[in-house]
């Protein structure tokens, strides 16, 4: 199981210039998750083009296993994909090409006109772009190593992370006062029209065209890394013969070490946890804390840039201290502002103890990237980030299970927060048995 030369893959790319074409396609990628997938399109493919949608299953479940189903598929290719990766030394020249295929996604749903026909044609798109989307970060997290050294390692995927929050709220408010604010026919302070649904499925152009400029820059600044000297069979092995290396290369791993092992699932575990903070968030604001539907917006941007800072913030200590410090303290601050919550009431506490817990998911996502940089091997990266991936996906259910558990036992959306605070907590155990990373 050969591998690059360290000197290959470490610090090819250390300039400013560089590291900030690189984080232009976490500002970028915003197009897709925020836009998309969370607050604007997966809200009008469910709400308006399926409200109508014949049969006892409506659009949302529909949309839920369609999601699933791409996680499935995500889940089963990306140790594989990034094992290719890696071995074919064109991580620059597929990230290209898998951002392409979601923009193209991305911007076929302006024929998604507001009628359950065209569902289906949504849901393929979204399904899809889920999965290119994912598939790219692959690559794209397997830059950072060549885009920072082990002393700025911190910093540079802080920044990175920033720059997705940030991008996510200028995208947002773009969209909600270019093309949905306002009531009637006409939309915005475009005045575009609401007709066959225009407005929206214009958003979806914008996100796209957005999503391909700011990916542009990394593929001229950021160098190719050389072709891995890997073992000839991961470099040439068809589908089926990939899943063979790849169970070779864990067993290995697991006898060298396991420490890699044991990270991939305690990262699991904390990851959906902060996933389910930002996704029952909104919920929460206003069913249980009273804050008005017009306000969430705002907490939403407060929100983001909050935890944009943190991980800005939080890089610097990453470098100085290592990430397995700053992980736990910020699981550790989360648990606790969550536990506040479960036992206060109205929207000041809310906005208080709501941006304490997003001031730290920043952090966490940030030194979760490098923790995992730190682990793998000159030349390996998009295999354990194609790892990372697949954990991540294996585990996405727990969270929205425990709070939809807890929401059913104690008959409160209140007690869900129980839920996460469970979630978060495994994960904080499972990482406090993991040894950290050397330090340089």
């Amino acid at each position: 199981m050969g591998t690059q030369p360290e000197a290959a893959v470490v610090g090819v790319a250390t300039t400013r210039k560089q590291v900030t074409a690189w984080g232009f396609w976490d500002w970028g990628s915003a197009a897709f998750n925020a836009v998309i997938l969370t607050f604007v399109f997966s809200v009008y493919l469910t709400d308006a083009v399926g409200d109508d949608l014949p049969g006892s299953i409506s659009a949302t479940t529909w949309f839920s296993w369609s999601i699933a189903l791409s996680s499935v598929v995500i889940a089963l290719l990306a140790p594989v994909c990034g094992q290719y990766f890696d071995a074919r030394g064109k991580r620059r020249w597929l990230l290209g090409v898998l951002t392409g295929l979601t923009v193209v996604a991305m911007a076929g749903l302006f024929f998604v006109e507001d009628d359950y026909h065209y569902l289906w044609l949504g849901l393929l798109l979204l399904g899809l772009g889920s999965i290119m989307f994912e598939l790219a970060s692959i690559p794209y997290n397997s830059m950072l190593r060549q885009v920072s050294t082990p002393e700025n390692i911190g910093r540079v995927s802080g920044f990175g992370w920033a720059m997705g929050y940030f991008g996510g709220i200028v995208l947002l408010l773009l969209c909600y006062l270019g093309f949905i604010v306002g009531d009637g026919d006409t939309r915005g302070l475009l005045g575009l029209t609401t007709d066959g649904g225009l407005n929206i499925r214009l958003v979806a152009v914008l996100a796209a065209v957005w999503f391909a400029v700011s990916a542009i820059p990394v593929m001229f600044a950021v160098p190719e890394v050389p072709r891995a000297s890997a073992d000839p069979k991961a470099a040439q092995a068809g589908f089926a013969e990939s899943y063979r290396v790849l169970f070779r290369d864990v067993r290995e791993l697991w006898s060298a070490d396991r420490r890699a092992v044991y990270y991939l699932i305690a990262s699991a575990l904390f990851r959906d946890g902060l996933a389910g903070v930002f996704t029952f968030g909104a919920v929460l604001a206003v069913s249980v804390y009273g804050i008005g539907a017009a306000d969430v917006l705002l907490f939403g941007v407060a929100a983001n840039v909050i935890a944009g800072l943190g991980a800005i913030v939080a890089g610097r200590f990453d470098d100085r201290i290592g990430p397995k410090k700053v992980i736990v303290f910020s699981l550790t601050s989360m648990i606790a502002a969550g536990t506040i919550l479960l036992f206060v009431s109205g929207p000041t506490m809310f906005w208080v103890f709501g941006l304490i817990l997003c001031l730290f998911v920043g952090p966490a996502q940030s030194s979760a990237r490098t923790f995992l940089a730190r682990l793998a091997p000159p030349g390996r990266e998009g295999q354990f980030f194609g790892l990372f991936a697949t954990t991540g996906r294996a585990a996405s259910f727990l969270a929205p299970s425990l709070f939809g558990l807890f929401v059913w036992l104690f008959d409160a959306d209140r007690a869900g927060i129980a839920g996460l605070i469970i979630v978060l907590a495994a994960g904080l155990l499972a990482l406090l048995k993991v040894r950290a990373p050397e330090r340089v």
